[in-house]
């Protein structure tokens, strides 16, 4: 008796790939610091101290809204972008379709592929029973601007929490600066493994640059 062979599902892709979670941490937490970098220890007391928490979280909370909206929008755009394509490809004659594909390409992916493979995903664009009239958002986008919106949010936290914890300003500021260097480091660390890079070096880098960044926001007025 045969054995019926069934050919693997697709593994399901994470809701935000990790560039994505790591740079709306480093956004929240880029964020929060410009707030908790503002505390003089030698002058705050705890109306300041509330008053810094508060302003930091409201700010996150804000930013997070608006950087998951922009999600959606940017999702939309993409995917609207990506019907009109395929129209024009299915519009156009054979040799003008495999010039939209082309020019579609990044260009490292269009030298990678031939002229027959170019026709080849032209024939099957034409193919197809239908195109959608309009692009849609649907459960996982929305999924995927709810996290953006959490992680800006969340990232406020371990920064903020020492002044909470502390009843020392001077205390509180220097070890949320060591979590803040921590989250730095790790959120390199992560995207040092995505990419097949040294993740030690690009988690030091990461320090470095955040570093960077932030003393030039706050010397900006940020």
């Amino acid at each position: 008796m045969s054995e019926r062979i069934h050919s693997p599902e697709p593994a399901r892709e994470p809701v935000l790939n990790p560039v994505d979670r790591v740079s709306e941490m480093l956004f929240g937490l880029f964020m929060a610091l410009t707030f908790v970098g503002a505390v003089s220890v030698a002058q705050s007391g705890r109306d300041e101290i509330d008053a810094m928490l508060a302003a930091a979280l409201g700010c996150n909370l804000a930013w997070g809204l608006v950087d998951a909206v922009m999600y959606l929008v940017r999702t939309a755009t993409d995917r609207g972008r990506a019907i009109t394509l395929l129209r024009s490809v299915r519009a156009a004659d054979a040799q003008t379709g495999r010039r939209l594909i082309a020019e579609s390409l990044s260009r490292v992916a269009v030298r990678l592929v031939s002229d027959t493979e170019i026709e080849a995903i032209r024939g099957r664009i034409v193919a197809l029973p239908s195109v959608p009239e309009r692009p849609r958002l649907k459960r996982d986008d929305l999924l995927a601007a709810l996290a953006v919106f959490l992680l800006v949010v969340a990232s406020t936290f371990p920064v903020a929490l020492p002044f909470v914890v502390f009843a020392d300003v001077g205390t509180a500021k220097a070890v949320s600066r060591v979590i803040a260097l921590a989250m730095l480091f790790f959120g390199g660390l992560a995207l040092g493994r995505y990419a097949g890079y040294g993740s030690w070096k690009v988690g030091l880098m990461t320090v470095a640059l955040g570093t960077a960044l932030i003393a030039a926001v706050m010397a900006l007025g940020g």
